[in-house]
């Protein structure tokens, strides 16, 4: 089977069910959006060592987006996981704040290519939470996609952190505007 079908030429693509939709639709730009952020990830996951548990944490993110980009297309597919997931962001969050220095000022994203990889993957992350929050108004059980990227992309600040300090690169404050 070709990966071209020309059914997209006119600006147009299928959700599940066959029916047809403008590839304009906030729900493709929001689908569009994971799969984006997965990309994303995918490039993360080749940096990390096969026996770092982040690498298959992320890999597991990785089949969650697959699963959240079938539902925004249309499949009845379920998104209940997601909660148990959020949780386990936030253990590897508080695990890895205790050996972070404490945060008194914004930093500039980037230091090592790594890190800046995983700044990169979070702030699509923050895009893509925002188009989803955007349909929560007309789609009231995507407000769990909505807190599942929120908080993937704090546990992705919090790693581009963990990925300097183990680069042994050192974070720019950012102080603000001096008047």
């Amino acid at each position: 089977m070709p990966i071209y079908t020309k059914t997209g030429d006119d600006g147009t693509t299928a959700i599940f069910g066959g029916a047809r939709i403008s590839k304009g639709d906030p729900q493709v730009e929001a689908y569009g959006s994971i799969d984006e952020l997965n990309s994303n990830l995918g490039l993360i996951i080749s940096y990390i060592s096969e026996k770092d548990q982040m690498r298959t944490f992320f890999l597991s993110v990785q089949k969650d987006l697959m699963t959240i980009g079938s539902v925004l297309a249309g499949w009845g597919g379920s998104v209940n996981d997601l909660e148990r997931k959020v949780k386990k962001m936030e253990e590897y969050m508080n695990a890895y704040n205790n050996i972070l220095s404490l945060l008194t000022h914004f930093i500039l994203p980037g230091g090592s290519i790594f890190a800046s990889e995983v700044h990169i993957a979070r702030s699509v992350c923050r895009r893509t939470e925002r188009t989803i929050v955007r349909l929560t108004s007309y789609h009231k059980h995507y407000a769990i996609i909505a807190k599942y990227l929120n908080r993937l992309s704090d546990l992705l600040f919090v790693y581009a952190r963990v990925v300097n300090k183990k680069d042994n690169v050192q974070e720019i404050a950012w102080k603000g505007i001096k008047k």
